[in-house]
């Protein structure tokens, strides 16, 4: 494992393994921020969903009682794309569609922030609705929970401010992909995904600082990408589903990704 820093860039196949960063580098020691996507929620079978609860609620055992703080911005899944269909019908302005999905990505966070409440974890009380707010009740909670903010920024965007105004220097983007690929890997069968990349290949791939219409998706929005980059803030996107890739990400650990710098 390289120390201190990060492993070399290069181009994997499907299934390949990640040492993303050593423990060397530190990021135990720091506030983390992580984005979770909102269709982590809701897996089709719901023995999976309430497997994925009970290990989200065991990690935050783990970070409290290693006295870290943690922030977790939800998105909205399928809830945020319902609600804009709906909304669709007879709304046309792309602001207001995007006030529905975040009121979804509220919901969303309520239920994880509700889900730990109920064991006791240190979790902020309110579900705040900015990025600083949520840094500052990080000064005083082990976990802070957070939907999205602002019209036109996805909650990708809104982890990565909250990572840059909490002094984190890594953001992770827990989603239901295992890398960032070259092209989409469901309609793809030869699609290539990357085990580090810089921002400027990352761009090529997602663009950069332009935002998604509502309820679009992609593997990290466009304008996260643009405010990682100007922030000197590290990503790392790997699969969601598996909690405990995420906890080997935030243990310092290697895990299987892909690592953006």
């Amino acid at each position: 494992m390289v120390s201190g820093r990060l492993m070399s860039m290069n181009r994997l196949s499907k299934g390949d393994i990640l040492k993303v960063w050593s423990l060397d580098g530190c990021l135990m020691t720091r506030r983390q921020v992580v984005a979770l996507g909102g269709s982590l929620l809701r897996p089709e079978e719901s023995e999976q969903r309430t497997a994925w609860f009970g290990q989200i609620r065991q990690l935050a055992v783990h970070i409290e009682g290693n006295a870290r703080h943690l922030g977790i911005v939800v998105g909205g899944g399928l809830p945020a794309r319902e609600g804009i269909e709906l909304a669709k019908t007879m709304v046309s302005d792309s602001h207001r569609l995007d006030e529905v999905g975040i009121a979804a990505t509220r919901l969303n966070a309520t239920i994880i922030q509700q889900v730990l409440l109920d064991i006791g974890i240190d979790v902020a009380p309110i579900i705040p609705t900015t990025t600083e707010q949520a840094a500052e009740l990080l000064d005083k909670h082990h976990l802070v929970i957070m939907g999205g903010t602002t019209p036109g920024h996805t909650t990708d965007a809104v982890a990565v401010a909250f990572a840059r105004d909490a002094g984190a220097g890594h953001c992770i983007i827990a989603t239901n992909v295992s890398h960032v690929f070259d092209k989409d890997p469901r309609e793809h069968d030869d699609a290539q995904s990357f085990s580090s990349m810089t921002f400027d290949q990352l761009a090529e791939i997602t663009g950069i600082d332009e935002p998604l219409a509502p309820g679009q998706s992609a593997v990290i929005d466009p304008i996260a990408v643009g405010w990682a980059k100007k922030a000197a803030i590290t990503l790392a996107v790997l699969d969601g589903r598996q909690i405990h890739l995420l906890e080997q990400a935030l243990d310092g650990e290697p895990f299987e990704g892909t690592l953006i710098q």
